[in-house]
Parts: structure tokens; sequence; C-alpha cells
């Protein structure tokens, strides 16, 4: 501290640091200080601040008593922040480095540097102002809000999230998933971590299923995105994760009154015709067995057999003379038959599903090479939904009897499709179902459905 108070003075002044020597009693008059101190705190010169005590400086009271009480325990003080009284009547941030020294007089002094940190201080306030407006907004968002550095170890999260974790947010920071969720969850989770930290790419609007520590499901989506330091640098990961499971059940609840609505609809076709009734629900079984063959998530599995079932609804307005004719159809009879996939779409077109039911039921009669009907649709103007659609209606009207005529059996339902592969039909799809086939010993698989 000697050789720190001892520093040349000039160069002290230069570079703004404050140096002082006062006496070590409780008022502390000062015995030297140099000129950047003054002009640090207001005065004009050396003889006008040194009029002034050292205590008496001090903005607050109980920051002096502070300081003398550091400086009498450990015989010096470090970095001591604290607020200085300006001449004008203002304030200044100061930070007091200091020592106890005895001088060779065997008088006691105290000796130091002081620091103006009022800029330090302003900006600090300044970054803390925003990060409480920031935290505010965190904390205010009806969302669960977290954020984990490289490591996947969480640094911060949000009220919501330290709510529905039962928890208090000290008891979660630095922990990862594996701390809250079920093994296989949280190695999903931190799999999408490692996606994003190592990508760079974010994962935007993923659906889950999560469990709660209190032991409860819910529904969620979740968004991660990459964080990044002033060098670009990936430090970590930011996640948003919104409950969605009032809104899920919900749906779900909507959904289930309307396929109830559509299985009441069937029932009246069943008992009008029960060909059709049969064929769809067999259309069905073929559709979701082709969809869990692809990989197909439950949500979409769900959409492709409502479809099926739905697909030939239009059919009940055709008279039943003309849909179970026993010889051939005539022209207008079979332009007739045609329009009932235009009556299917317009039945439940205007009907919100959250899937494009509608549009998958208007295409199931449509061919690759632009030959179907009722549009003339051609390749990728043909979802794979309504390719799928296409392929299982052939597939089990060829093998069922109808009153016109008897099965025509399997062997050449698939040798139709085979035939129709890549210009008709779609060839992934009629892979699949050669594969189904073979799988359950060239024997009809959607009838154990």
């Amino acid at each position: 501290m000697k050789d720190t108070f001892h520093l040349n003075i000039t160069t002290a002044d230069n570079l703004g640091i404050g140096l002082f020597k006062c006496s070590i009693d409780r008022e502390g008059k000062f015995i030297v200080i140099n000129s950047a101190l003054v002009r640090m705190l207001g005065y004009s010169c050396k003889v006008e601040l040194k009029a002034r005590n050292f205590k008496d400086l001090f903005a607050q009271a109980q920051d002096a008593e502070e300081f003398f009480k550091i400086l009498a325990q450990d015989q010096k003080v470090n970095f001591f922040e604290t607020v200085f009284k300006h001449k004008e009547g203002t304030t200044v941030w100061i930070a007091i480095t200091a020592s106890k020294v005895v001088s060779e007089d065997k008088l006691d002094y105290i000796e130091g540097i002081i620091e103006n940190i009022s800029a330090h201080k302003e900006m600090e306030e300044k970054l803390a102002l925003e990060r409480d407006i920031i935290q505010g907004l965190l904390d205010n968002i009806p969302d669960a809000i977290y954020f984990k550095d490289r490591n996947n170890r969480i640094t911060k999260v949000n009220n919501f999230y330290a709510k529905g974790m039962g928890l208090e947010s000290d008891k979660i920071l630095g922990k990862t998933d594996f701390d809250f969720f079920p093994y296989d969850q949280a190695k999903k989770m931190f799999e999408d971590d490692n996606y994003v930290l190592h990508t760079g790419k974010p994962i935007v609007g993923k659906i889950e299923r999560t469990l709660l520590p209190n032991g409860t499901w819910n529904q969620v989506i979740t968004t991660k995105i990459p964080m990044y330091d002033r060098k670009g640098k990936i430090i970590g990961t930011m996640g948003l994760t919104r409950d969605m499971t009032a809104y899920a059940n919900l749906e779900k609840d909507r959904l289930t009154m309307l396929k109830n609505a559509f299985a009441a609809l069937g029932k009246t076709m069943e008992m009008r015709d029960p060909y059709t009734f049969s064929h769809n629900h067999k259309v069905a079984n073929i559709s979701e067995q082709i969809g869990k063959e692809l990989g197909w998530n439950e949500d979409r599995l769900l959409s492709i057999k409502l479809a099926a079932e739905l697909h030939d609804l239009g059919k009940i307005s055709i008279p039943l003379d003309i849909l179970n004719k026993p010889g051939k159809l005539n022209k207008a009879e079979y332009r007739l038959i045609q329009e009932h996939v235009k009556n299917s779409y317009e039945i439940i077109k205007d009907i919100n599903f959250p899937f494009s039911l509608a549009e998958t039921v208007y295409q199931h009669h449509e061919r690759l090479n632009g030959s179907g009907y009722p549009r003339g649709l051609k390749e990728d103007e043909i979802s794979i939904e309504g390719r799928i659609l296409a392929a299982s209606d052939v597939l089990d009207s060829m093998t069922s009897y109808r009153p016109y005529r008897e099965s025509l059996g399997l062997e050449k339902a698939l040798e139709e499709l085979d035939k129709g592969r890549g210009w008709q039909f779609d060839t992934k799809i009629v892979d699949v179902i050669f594969k189904l086939v073979n799988d359950n010993e060239r024997r009809p698989f959607w009838l154990d459905n």
C-alpha cells in the first residue's frame, strides 16, 4: 500500500486517481491530498478540500462507519464502493483502497487511493435496469422460458418455469433436464439442445408431452434457439415452452365430437348401404397400416384414417339402384357415380379440422399421370395422403364382394397396383403394400385389424 501511495504524484494526477493521507482518528483530518482528488470532488484547490475531514465526505454516515470498521478489523480496505459529497451539492460514486500505516514517529494514519467510478456505476445501473426490465418481462410471460449453457445446464429461468417445477429458481440453476424428467424424456430434450448447439439451427414449434415432477402430464409446444456471444460463438441455448394442455384437450374433445357425429352419419350409411360403409372402414385400416409402416406419428395416422372413413361419404346422395347396379353403368350413371368425390368434399370442406382432411378426400380418385378425376391432378399436385387413399381404395375394392360382382382376389388387386406403379400409383406406396402383404403370408393384412 505504501508503494501505491508513493506513486509519482504527476502520474496519479494524469490518470485521475486521487491520493490521500489522513489521520487515523474517526474524523480523519487530511494530511496529504493530490490535485486529482481535488478536481474529482469539485474543489478549487487543495487548501479548500483540506478544510474538510475525510469522514465528512461520505454521503451516507453508515458507509463511513462500515469503512472504519473494516479498516480496524483488517488493517486495510480493498475497493470499498461508496458515495462522496461533491462541492456542488451532488454526489460522486468512488472506490477507496486504503490501509492503516504506522509512521516512524509512531503515529498511525490512513493512506490510500480514491477512484471515480461514477461512469462505471451509471453503466452498471443502466444494465441493472435493463436486466430488471427483461426479467420483469420474462416473469410476466405465461410460458416457461429457460437458458442453458453448452453443457445443457440450466443457467436462468423465469417464474413460470419455476412454478411449473414447484421449486425455487436457485434449486433449478446448474441442473439438467435429467434431474427433473424421466430418462427417455430428458434424453430427447438433451438431443434437441445438442442439435441447436452443434448446427446453430433453431427448433421451432415442436409438440411434446412432458411428465412434470408433480406426476401430471401436459402437452407443450417448444421452441429452442442458439445463444451467441459478441464474437458470434454459440454459448448456449434459450428455450420457450408453452403449455398447450387445455387447448389440446379442447381440440381433442372437439375432434371426438366430430368423429362421433361422423360415426353416427356412418351408421346411417351402413343402414342404407352396408357395402360402402364396410369399404370405408377397410380402406381406413389399409391406410393406417401404410402410415405406420412409413413411420407417421399419431396425429398424422388419425388424419389419414379419418379421411379414409369419410372418403365415400358423398355416395349417400347417389340412388341405390345406380350404386349397386348389377350390370354395366351407362355414361350418365358413371358420371353420377364420379360426383361422389366432389360431394364428399363439399360435405366436410367447411369443417375446421387440424389437418387437410377435405383435400385428402378430394384426391382419392386422382392418378399420377393425370388420368384420374375430378380435377385431373398430376404428380406433386397429389399429396402423399391422397396417394395412399387412392391405392388403398383400389386394393379393397378389388378384393371385396359387390352386389354387381364377386371379389377379384388379392393377387389380381396386387397385379393391378403393380401394373400402375409409378404412373398411376405411387411406387413407394405400392412397395409398402407388397411388404405388408408378404409380412402377412400373402393374406389381406387389413382384415386382422
